[in-house]
């Protein structure tokens, strides 16, 4: 108890003598030039986001089929989350041009 008191007016004692420093800081929290700079950042994470989830499907298939010991239900299963990581791949191949019609909507 006594040492816990100890060191916490150590820390006291020791922030009180050190000088405040007052720097002024700004939070950009986002920054685009143009509608056209939102929809390729837009495009960049909607890629990203199901490429990695294609590829968790892909794993998780993977993981079941070598997993499964000839179950059928299991190779079932399998086959279900790769037909997923192949939809999902698929996707984000079209993302660039979901972004191309968005773009023609908005006039960017």
């Amino acid at each position: 108890m006594i040492t816990e008191l100890a060191v916490v007016a150590l820390v006291v004692s020791a922030a009180a003598s050190m000088p405040a420093a007052h720097a002024e800081t700004t939070q950009v929290l986002a920054l685009a030039g143009s509608i056209d700079q939102v929809l390729t950042n837009i495009r960049n994470w909607v890629m990203g986001i199901l490429a990695g989830l294609a590829t968790v499907f892909l794993s998780i298939g993977g993981v079941r089929y070598v997993m499964g010991g000839g179950d059928p239900g299991e190779i079932e299963k399998a086959k279900t989350a790769f037909k997923a990581a192949g939809i999902g791949y698929g996707l984000a191949a079209l993302a660039p041009l979901v972004v191309t019609v968005l773009q023609g909507i908005v006039g960017a």
